[in-house]
């Protein structure tokens, strides 16, 4: 465990952030108080932030997840018009050109 001042973390933050990385932890001081701990991630936590967000915002009730989960792919919407319809109205619309 090591500990270091604020000032300092600013001027080498990147030395810190590879030293938490690699699995330890820092202690960040301020004027020799304790004011924040920079650790290793969790062997759970996912290395892509999208999946950490997701997963954080699902935990604080703002996102459901979804109701199909593992029921497999949803079911294809039905289609808003046929291929002969969708060819008829391209066709009418270039006339004008």
């Amino acid at each position: 465990m090591r500990s270091v001042g604020l000032k300092t973390l600013s001027r080498r933050l990147s030395r810190y952030v590879r030293l938490a990385a690699a699995g330890e932890t820092v202690l960040i001081t301020d004027r020799d108080r304790v004011v924040a701990e920079m650790v290793p991630p969790r062997p759970a936590r996912s290395s892509l932030v999208a999946d950490v967000l997701l997963a954080e915002t699902v935990r604080n009730g703002l996102l459901a997840p979804p109701a199909m989960w593992g029921k497999g792919p949803p079911s294809k919407p039905p289609p808003v018009m046929s291929l002969n319809e969708l060819l008829v109205g391209l066709d009418a619309d270039r006339e004008d050109r």
